[in-house]
């Protein structure tokens, strides 16, 4: 099957030409984040492979069915960023990869609680300028510390499990418990879980009820000097209201793997460029923030599963046979 990859890196080539080693099809690997102007592109191709940041608008949508694309291969798991209902209503499939590694985005989060709290990155560059000055680094045990966890799927289970470990106690918010969950968590309100949390991590996926279900009147519930990490989408955050709490010291440390306007500047090297983004911008003014560019997934197993995955659905599609992650409007997943 002839396929047209958007948003291409060399890590992205090199993982998928592995994998299709397997399956035989022709990929044409682009560059190009899927805009209106790049979705001619695809012209011959009857799949699409998108990424977290390609516009899959109804407006996209229409112009790939009319150059002859007839199944949309995600290669991640969300899905907020499609149209679904447009993809339904003109007949193109769409299949996703529903699990690649849990444990690398929940392993990500930690980093930025252990980064966050003993200053490693502010105490990484101090020694590179021969400045050994413990001032300003005082970390805090993180054992007897409260954790709050929303969202409690395998990802959020998997960081609550490594918690623990720590010697935290662990509380967790989800509108559908699971009770496989317990063994790791005790299920509190949210209102509970903001307000006993010394660190709240977000593990939920974008859905329009949890669309900044961290906003200001969310961030004024929580405790002085809390801890705050989002490694799942980033409008799960109100970015204003977090910065107001920044300022005031009701948060004391914010980590942030993904941001609510990270189209226009993640999977990309702006380094010789002005950030226009004014609120992007602000939020690295703060001595206490620790922002990496949506790379929670990114380890060898992660792509590699990504990469075998998104593959298997193309070749299931063509063929009828084998398991298809499809996602439809009507089910939603």
């Amino acid at each position: 099957m002839k396929i047209a990859m958007f948003s291409t890196k060399s890590y992205d080539k090199t993982y998928f030409e592995r994998a299709n080693r397997a399956h035989g099809h022709e990929i044409t690997f682009l560059e190009p984040r899927l805009l209106p102007e790049t979705a001619p592109l695809a012209a011959g191709h009857a799949a699409v492979c998108a990424f977290v940041n390609d516009d899959l608008s109804a407006e996209v949508l229409r112009s790939l069915k009319e150059h002859g694309v007839e199944l949309l291969a995600l290669r991640s798991a969300g899905f907020n960023h499609l149209d679904l209902e447009a993809a339904d209503d003109l007949g193109l499939t769409v299949a996703r990869v529903p699990a690649y590694s849990p444990h690398a985005v929940a392993e990500h989060a930690v980093a930025l609680i252990l980064g966050l709290n003993r200053k490693v990155f502010r105490a990484y560059n101090r020694v590179r300028e021969g400045n050994f000055s413990l001032e300003g680094l005082l970390g805090f045990d993180l054992h007897g510390r409260t954790v709050g966890v929303v969202g409690t799927g395998r990802i959020g289970q998997i960081f609550a499990g490594i918690m623990r470990g720590f010697g935290c106690e662990v509380l967790g918010y989800d509108p559908y418990p699971d009770p496989d969950a317990e063994t790791v968590l005790s299920y509190v309100s949210l209102d509970e879980l903001f307000s006993r949390s010394h660190i709240i991590s977000l593990h939920c996926p974008l859905t329009p009820e949890t669309r900044d279900i961290i906003d200001a009147e969310a961030v004024a519930r929580m405790r002085d000097g809390v801890m705050l990490i989002n490694t799942s989408r980033g409008h799960l955050v109100d970015t204003g209201a977090v910065i107001d709490g920044l300022k005031s010291g009701r948060i004391g440390h914010l980590g942030l793997d993904v941001y609510e306007e990270e189209e226009e500047l993640f999977f990309q090297d702006l380094s010789g460029q002005v950030i226009q983004d004014d609120v992007f911008s602000r939020l690295l003014t703060f001595p206490n923030v620790l922002v990496t560019g949506h790379q929670g997934f990114f380890t060898q197993e992660a792509v590699t599963n990504i990469a075998e995955t998104t593959l298997a659905n193309v070749t299931a599609f063509e063929s009828g046979d084998g398991d298809l992650h499809r996602v439809t409007a009507a089910k939603g997943a």
